[in-house]
């Protein structure tokens, strides 16, 4: 083998966070986009505008939430099944809120009538705002433990609610996420837009800037000084076969600030997501929405990564019974699928990324009421 089964293991916990921000970054602005479409837009042609800067491109960023999946259950068909068993109302919720966009995008103007238009709106602004704020929420469950563990037979079983999952800490992580691609959105309409639409993003990109930086900078105090994180003490070899039970995990407060302290490197991901929101926020206010926009993906970047380095090499701890913990190391498919699978990505990732710039470029120019006006039939 080219890799090892360690590194393939190692492999893949990377490029699933790669697949994780790629979906942040992409479909993050279109979400972002449609839950502040109220904010932004004042008038149908005006909303109109702001539909059309993303409309053209949305199924396609979405392919990398789909990607996101299939990999996490390829690469850790443990944690996808404890997930989507313990946290199927959440799942189903995100879901049913995506639903929302493709059919909102092609019949809100199916109609004349100014009733329907603001209905569909309104559906649109549900299925961008409630995926950002559950995604939050759910990172915010998986630092304080999922309550879930494995029997003698290692089957998982869940032992928590719905309403459970909405705690006071989670829902801070869900108003980080919530404001971070509300950022995001503001900065690709100001890119996209003119006039009205334009100013009125640029006055709200600074908001969600400064909300986003306040509230991931509560959230790491928080985890500092008011949540338990988790340490491994003793697990078999990282290369040997997936089996969730065989180690000795211990919670500590603190701990999920352990990779910090042992790989001062690794501040590099707090400090991007602080830089990100900063450099959005200002660049903004100048109106160079291009390098705002810019800013706010690598906010995004250095957020994600500060929540995956704290938690390495954990997946999905368990409240329960600390022990039966998913890590990376014991939740992995077998080597040879992990083989498969990486050979796949080599292959297929550039073409995908290659044909999404090319796209984006065929597609690329600023959008202002007048366009709309003059290309009315033509338009979503």
């Amino acid at each position: 083998m080219i890799f090892d089964y360690e590194m393939l293991k190692l492999i893949w916990w990377i490029l699933i966070g790669v697949l994780l921000i790629g979906f942040a970054v992409t479909d993050g602005f279109d979400m972002g986009g449609l839950a502040i479409l109220p904010l932004v837009a004042k008038t149908d042609d005006e909303r109109r505008v702001v539909i059309n800067t993303m409309a053209p491109h949305w199924d396609g960023n979405q392919v990398w939430f789909i990607t996101a999946g299939g990999a996490l259950f390829a690469a850790w068909p443990l944690v996808y099944a404890a997930a989507f068993s313990g946290l199927y109302w959440a799942m189903l919720l995100v879901l049913f809120a995506m639903f929302l966009r493709p059919v909102g995008f092609d019949y809100r103007s199916k109609m004349q009538d100014q009733r329907w238009r603001d209905g569909w709106d309104w559906a649109l602004v549900v299925g961008g705002a409630v995926p950002a704020l559950v995604f939050g929420v759910a990172f915010g469950n998986l630092l304080q433990g999922v309550p879930f563990q494995y029997d003698e037979l290692i089957r998982p079983s869940y032992h928590g609610s719905f309403f459970a999952l909405l705690n006071p800490f989670a829902l801070l992580c869900g108003i980080v996420s919530l404001s971070m691609l509300c950022l995001h959105g503001a900065t690709w309409v100001q890119m996209r837009t003119h006039e009205a639409v334009e100013a009125r993003s640029r006055f709200y990109a600074r908001i969600f800037a400064l909300v986003c930086f306040i509230t991931f900078a509560l959230a790491g105090l928080w985890l500092t000084v008011g949540i338990e994180g988790y340490q491994i003490v003793a697990m078999p070899a990282t290369d040997a076969a997936s089996n969730p039970v065989l180690k000795e995990v211990l919670k500590a407060e603190g701990a999920w600030l352990s990779n910090y302290a042992n790989y001062p490197l690794t501040m590099i991901a707090p400090a991007l997501g602080f830089l990100g929101l900063i450099g959005a926020y200002l660049f903004a206010s100048a109106n160079k929405a291009a390098l705002a926009f810019l800013f706010s993906g690598l906010g995004i970047t250095g957020i994600i990564l500060t929540a995956g380095v704290s938690m390495f090499p954990f997946v999905m701890p368990s409240s329960l019974v600390p022990n039966h913990s998913l890590t990376l190391w014991d939740a992995a498919s077998s080597a040879n699928t992990l083989m498969v699978m990486t050979w796949a990505a080599i292959i297929f990732v550039p073409i995908i990324l290659g044909y999404t710039f090319w796209c984006y470029r065929a597609l690329w120019s600023k959008i202002g009421v007048s366009f709309i006006k003059e290309n009315n039939h033509s338009l979503y």
